[in-house]
């Protein structure tokens, strides 16, 4: 990526496990797909979330028809869902699409900290 803004970058199930398990800070992890609407709703305001917490959060998202084998283990049922993931470990959970306010909210427990 040449790009000095952070993004949110797409991880695959070849990936995941380097990208978003073995990674420093905490990674929020997007599992989306082309046809979700709220998935392409939440997009921006993932963008925005990405500059803003850049260090203390990492953004990424995986395409649930691509990667079926993390979502499987993950145990994905609906689009969008939004997991935190702290030391490898799922540490948060969330699903639909929601403004930036209230995802802030509901994310203060993981930044916090």
């Amino acid at each position: 990526m040449t790009t000095h803004t952070p993004a949110v970058t797409e991880v695959t199930d070849a990936d995941f496990g380097t990208e978003v398990l073995g990674a420093g800070p905490p990674v929020l992890v997007q599992f989306t797909a082309e046809w979700c609407g709220p998935c392409r709703q939440l997009k921006p305001v993932l963008r925005a979330l990405a500059a803003e917490q850049a260090g203390r959060l990492r953004i990424v998202e995986i395409d649930v028809d691509r990667n079926p084998e993390t979502t499987l283990r993950y145990g994905v049922l609906a689009t969008p869902t939004l997991m935190v993931f702290r030391a490898g470990e799922p540490v948060k959970s969330l699903v639909g699409a929601r403004p930036k306010r209230r995802l802030l909210e509901e994310l203060e427990d993981v930044l916090g900290g």
